[in-house]
């Protein structure tokens, strides 16, 4: 598992509120990992897809614990990723990890889940307002009429 200094994970945070700088920072010291977690946290699958090949195994049982999957939480803890267990439970509500992780001085990985949480309702926020709803609706729309058009393809073929 690759070391993260506590300024990294600071920068982490930074990024994660749209700090372009922080952004810079992590493509020129070879921090992409960190930016693929936080696209996958999001749902991109193709960042969930460059954290597995490329063996950022802990960075991908962190997505999947926040999302609570008990199988990858305890990944992180036989892998002895406690910082980023702690982390994955604040943002699942513990309050417990949160003072755990201030009593070791590991008041970053506080911050990270934290600013993760508040973009995870942003996001959230965004999706169940009047342009999000209207937004979700035009996406559901597109994906039945390629399901269907790939339905209507399949039945032709069928035939044949």
């Amino acid at each position: 598992m690759k070391y993260y200094s506590p300024f990294s994970i600071e920068m982490f945070t930074k990024y994660i509120f749209n700090d372009t700088e922080a952004f810079n920072w992590l493509v020129d010291n070879d921090y992409r990992e960190l930016l693929a977690t936080f696209d996958a946290i999001r749902d991109d699958k193709n960042a969930f897809k460059f954290l597995i090949e490329s063996k950022q195994f802990e960075l991908a049982a962190f997505v999947n614990a926040i999302w609570d999957d008990e199988k990858a939480f305890h990944f992180l803890i036989q892998r002895k990723a406690f910082d980023w267990a702690a982390c994955a439970n604040i943002i699942n509500g513990d309050d417990k990890a949160e003072s755990a992780l201030n009593r070791a001085g590991k008041q970053q990985y506080v911050y990270l889940a934290k600013a993760i949480l508040g973009r995870i309702h942003e996001d959230g926020d965004r999706n169940i307002s009047g342009w999000g709803v209207i937004k979700n609706v035009f996406d559901f729309k597109k994906a039945v009429k390629t399901a269907t058009q790939k339905e209507d393809e399949n039945n032709k073929l069928k035939k044949k």
